[in-house]
């Protein structure tokens, strides 16, 4: 077989792949402010290989401390944290959140439905999570959050560099201080369910009619260079360690330690039981180009050998707008889950706060 002849199968295959109508969607946007104070969001979208559209509708009410979310999608597509996409025919939310204090304490509350059977739309997997199966939930929570900087070098201004033109300040502002910074959060959660336990048939396991948890995250950012020069002018790493139940992480612990020790038939694993670590490196390309790298790992292994494995990992490129201050578009990739996008972000990263 001749090269020519073997290059023509391999254009048919990325022919028809870009043809594929899976990998296309169209959407319309819009945003209303009905009051100062009141917006409204309405999204559609039409995926190429789904026969009806998907809406969602978010009203947003601010207060002087507090912001309502009045939430409706139909249907609702959700991501696990095995990186399968679910479907929920219909989903409601209502959720009040303060803002957070100086204190570093914050709280939330509000109602949570969902209707119909989910769907697993890139995987055959029958085990649906818990959170998605129809009921009614009511959910509150807590956090408290304290940062402290290791070293940080402020860019203070003279009255002469006040007067620069946009195009000599940093790319971003948000990463125009080199530092190094550690942060703490520790909440808690409590959920009462009501309804959909006839439904609790399409998986195996139980989900408990009212639960309480605490959760806490650990996070270290370290950056070099003020994101101003075209070259060498910006490296930052942003870890954080999540512990997303302490419950079943006690649980899962204990269970290590007795497989060390006793000899036990396999256990069912829960997802919640593993620390999760996310890490973020990103390194100046060009002026204003940036590769970054996205990673997470999860401590613990589905295979129930306790060794830590890479759950995703995302490549992505990003070129940052000084004129919009904290502005991007980032083109992102997951090998995973075969997905790529193109997004427009905006402040990003948290501002920096004074220590407390």
């Amino acid at each position: 077989m001749s090269g020519d002849e073997m290059e023509l199968p391999a254009a048919k295959d990325v022919a028809k792949h870009i043809l594929d109508k899976s990998l296309y969607a169209l959407g319309l946007f819009s945003h209303i402010s009905l009051t100062e104070d009141t917006s409204l969001l309405f999204n559609v979208e039409r995926h190429g290989e789904k026969k009806g559209p998907r809406s969602k509708a978010t009203l947003i009410h601010r207060l002087p401390d507090h912001d309502i979310t009045v939430e409706a999608a139909w249907p609702e597509l959700f991501l696990d944290s095995k990186g399968t996409y679910w479907e929920v025919p219909a989903s409601a939310s209502l959720d009040i959140a303060s803002l957070i204090s100086p204190s570093g304490l914050r709280y939330r509350f509000g109602l949570h439905k969902n209707s119909g059977h989910p769907e697993a739309l890139n995987s055959s997997s029958d085990g649906v999570p818990l959170s998605l199966i129809p009921g009614l939930c009511a959910k509150a929570a807590f956090s408290y959050e304290k940062s402290r900087d290791l070293w940080r070098e402020h860019v203070t201004k003279s009255p002469e560099e006040e007067e620069e033109p946009a195009w000599l300040s940093s790319y971003d502002i948000q990463l125009k201080e080199p530092h190094a910074a550690i942060s703490g959060i520790i909440g808690g959660t409590c959920a009462a369910w009501f309804g959909g336990n006839k439904n609790i048939s399409i998986q195996s396991k139980k989900r408990d009619p009212f639960s309480v948890d605490l959760f806490g995250s650990l996070c270290y950012t370290f950056q070099h260079g003020k994101f101003k020069n075209d070259f060498n002018d910006l490296s930052r790493v942003d870890a954080r360690l999540d512990i997303c139940s302490a419950s079943s992480f006690i649980k899962g612990t204990y269970n290590i330690v007795s497989d060390i020790f006793k000899s036990h038939a396999d256990r069912e694993v829960d997802p919640l039981a593993s620390p999760k670590l996310n890490v973020l490196f990103q390194q100046q390309v060009a002026g204003p180009i940036v590769f970054r790298v996205d990673s997470r790992v999860s401590l613990g292994s589905p295979s129930r050998k306790h060794i830590p494995h890479v759950e995703d990992v995302i490549y992505g490129l990003s070129y940052s707008f000084r004129m919009l201050e904290s502005g991007k578009i980032l083109a992102w990739f997951s090998p995973k889950r075969k997905e790529a996008m193109i997004e427009l972000r905006f402040y990003e990263f948290d501002t920096p706060t004074k220590n407390s």
